[in-house]
């Protein structure tokens, strides 16, 4: 396929045929119109140079012709002595030269009238050469004087008169017509003009209705896309649209009628993501309020007041309302950094009644981000993993620290622990079930694949989670999300 050459589409071929359409009929008119005018005046400018051309022999052949063969009768003229003879002293030449112009003009008349004066015109110069023959022999015998000059006057001079007359009547003949002619052009030019006004109306008519039904057939496929386009900006994504053409609307029709359908199906992909979301939150909430959790804090709780440690079952009871509370959120899946931080303090303080000997935990927000939003049940997770698959694992006292800063246009979490950490087999392992890679085994990393799963549908596959771990020394998950979303959103 060549691509340097430019597709012309359909439509503007389209137009291109309209256009031609157009133009062509008043090409065609005015060519027939120049040609028509073209012929006239060749047929004005024969007529013209004919009797231009005549009116010289009307004027001189008679005198001359007559003259010469007077001047040849008396002698003046040298007629017998061939080198004597003058130029102009040659009545045969002066015969044949006329006689040769009207055999011309005959040969390209096509009027009756002018072709029979040109027959009897010839028919005269040829009476003419014979008598004109009879005196020159009479001439070259000698003497014939009296003879030779009633010739002259009975033959010569009235056949120059009648070819005089002939040739006047030639001219008026021509000059008829000529009016004819011009009668002839005037009524062309009328019918002409007059044809030429109709046929515009005509066509100016035409133009005008095969305009607007061209017109139509281009803006109104435009106008039901528009249409269907402010249906489906709507919400309506049942629409589809056929134009009936075969032109570039139907690709656009099509182009459109695809688009419809991809949108579509990304928002039915987008709605079964928020269904798995809210799954995903609600079992992870439900993770959250598990019967041990619940049972070992209460059995914690009823051990305080028995041991009359009325004070301290009050704090825990307090921490544990605080925990669920949060934890709810009224159903919004999404709190202020602060309260997410707020819910790790509640869970770690629980959890430190209960494991005062092995847990600290220290939790360090900057300020400026606390006002920010976040997808709730992101950090705790992570807690609640570091707790009991780092800390509960370690000899010795263990340290939990969450902090949480804004990096550019990122809000940046980490939960680091020195608990057991892993080696390079469970990392890769955990690593693969937050991604998805790997089908999660019996026991941990749910909570935190879970997460996973919730941050990338919220903000995209760029954010979400890290984990790195060091065997023996504790381990560090970092989380990032963007920090412009949400911001100034009602909790």
């Amino acid at each position: 396929m060549n691509h340097s050459k430019k597709k012309v589409s359909r439509i503007q071929s389209k137009l291109i045929k309209y256009v031609w359409a157009c133009i062509v009929p008043f090409i065609l008119l005015f060519s027939i119109s120049i040609a028509r005018l073209y012929g006239y005046y060749r047929q004005y400018d024969r007529l013209v140079r004919n009797i231009t051309g005549v009116n010289e022999y009307s004027m001189d052949f008679k005198d001359k012709l007559d003259e010469t063969m007077y001047r040849i009768i008396i002698g003046s003229a040298n007629w017998t002595n061939s080198e004597e003879k003058l130029e102009g002293d040659d009545p045969k030449s002066q015969i044949s030269e006329a006689r040769k112009h009207f055999v011309g003009l005959r040969e390209k008349a096509s009027e009756q009238n002018v072709i029979a004066d040109l027959d009897a015109l010839i028919k005269l110069f040829d009476i003419l050469d014979e008598r004109v023959d009879d005196i020159l022999k009479n001439v070259e015998e000698g003497g014939h004087y009296d003879e030779n000059m009633e010739m002259l006057d009975m033959n010569i001079r009235v056949l120059t008169s009648l070819i005089q007359t002939d040739i006047q009547q030639y001219i008026y003949d021509e000059g008829t017509n000529m009016e004819l002619l011009r009668q002839e052009v005037s009524s062309s030019l009328l019918f002409t003009l007059r044809t030429l006004i109709i046929l515009l109306v005509i066509f100016i008519i035409v133009i005008f209705i095969r305009s607007r039904s061209l017109a139509k057939r281009i803006t109104t496929p435009v106008t039901e896309l528009v249409e269907m386009t402010q249906r489906f900006a709507g919400g309506d994504f049942s629409v589809e649209y056929h134009p009936g053409s075969d032109d570039e609307m139907e690709i656009l029709a099509e182009s459109f009628n695809s688009m419809v359908r991809e949108m579509k199906t990304l928002i039915d992909d987008i709605h079964r993501e928020q269904e798995n979301a809210k799954d995903a939150e609600l079992r992870l909430l439900q993770e959250q309020i598990n019967p041990h959790f619940l049972y070992n804090t209460l059995d914690a709780i009823v051990w305080m007041t028995e041991a009359g440690e009325n004070r301290k079952a009050i704090q825990v009871v307090q921490e544990l309302s605080s925990f669920f509370r949060i934890s709810l959120s009224k159903g919004k899946s999404e709190i202020t950094i602060e309260s997410e931080r707020n819910h790790i303090k509640s869970y770690l303080e629980i959890q430190r009644y209960r494991y005062q000997d092995i847990l600290d935990y220290e939790l360090d927000f900057d300020e400026d981000i606390l006002e920010l939003h976040i997808q709730k049940l992101t950090l705790q997770p992570i807690v609640e993993n570091a707790l009991y698959h780092g800390i509960k694992n370690k000899r010795g006292k263990g340290l939990i620290k969450v902090s949480g800063t804004r990096k550019g246009d990122d809000i940046i979490f980490t939960v680091r622990d020195n608990g057991r950490g892993m080696n390079e087999a469970e990392l890769e392992n955990l690593r693969g079930l937050i991604s998805g890679r790997v089908v999660r085994e019996k026991e941990g990393g749910y909570g935190m694949a879970n997460v996973e799963k919730r941050l990338e549908m919220l903000y995209g596959e760029e954010y979400g989670m890290s984990v790195e771990s060091t065997f023996g020394e504790g381990t560090t998950v970092t989380v990032r999300i963007p920090a412009n979303h949400g911001i100034n959103e009602h909790e």
